[in-house]
């Protein structure tokens, strides 16, 4: 993950994956909430990232929030947390949500931020990020760090226009770890060092049909 966060987490964030099986040390839910043009196609995604607790805690820490720990945020403190993990988003980072329609791979715009709050101890941030439109094909979502520092869950809820449904299917962890092993078995020291990008082996698959518009 070539960082969302910008604050004391940030360089650990890069640090490579060269364990001799891959393991993540944040866990995010994810739930989506797709929203359609005036014609009825796909335009549009909130994203809603729901962090684990202990790293909400260190993030709370780390930007000096609900320094009393009553999992009570202000409102100017809310302010503040809104966007935090879009603060930094360099050059080619794609914002660990990937989309594609068959062979083809659909350009996300840059991420809005749309709000934050914090509950039963984590953080809660959406953003939005508009594509497309797209028709036709079946969609196919992924959302997954490329280092698999951080473990994304498809935890839901998927939230659809009329006329869509979904389906979600989930990695065989034990075929994934596998394929990790044969990946670094191939590999030179420098390689590893340099780090190796296996989230996609680990990844919640979601795809999304959706009638055509009349």
């Amino acid at each position: 993950m070539k960082t969302l966060m910008p604050y004391a987490l940030a360089a650990s964030l890069c640090l490579p994956v060269t364990q001799p099986g891959a393991h993540p040390h944040i866990f995010v839910d994810v739930a989506l909430r797709f929203t359609a043009d005036g014609e009825g196609r796909l335009a549009e995604v909130e994203v809603t990232w729901s962090y684990d607790d202990f790293f909400s805690l260190l993030i709370l820490s780390d930007m000096g929030l609900d320094p009393d720990g009553d999992s009570v945020l202000s409102a100017a403190e809310l302010a503040t947390l809104k966007g935090f993990d879009l603060v930094e988003w360099p050059e080619g980072f794609e914002g660990d949500l990937f989309m594609y329609q068959g062979e083809t791979k659909i350009a996300l715009d840059h991420p809005v931020p749309t709000g934050a709050t914090l509950r039963d101890g984590r953080i809660i941030a959406t953003h939005t990020r508009s594509f497309g439109p797209l028709s036709g094909e079946p969609l196919r979502v992924e959302a997954y760090d490329p280092t698999y520092y951080v473990a994304y869950s498809l935890a839901g809820p998927i939230t659809l226009p009329g006329g869509c449904a979904h389906k979600i299917t989930k990695p065989d962890l034990d075929e994934s770890q596998e394929k990790f092993r044969q990946m670094l078995s191939g590999m030179t020291a420098e390689e590893e060092f340099a780090g190796v990008d296996v989230g996609n082996l680990y990844s919640d698959s979601l795809t999304v049909t959706c009638t055509a518009p009349s």
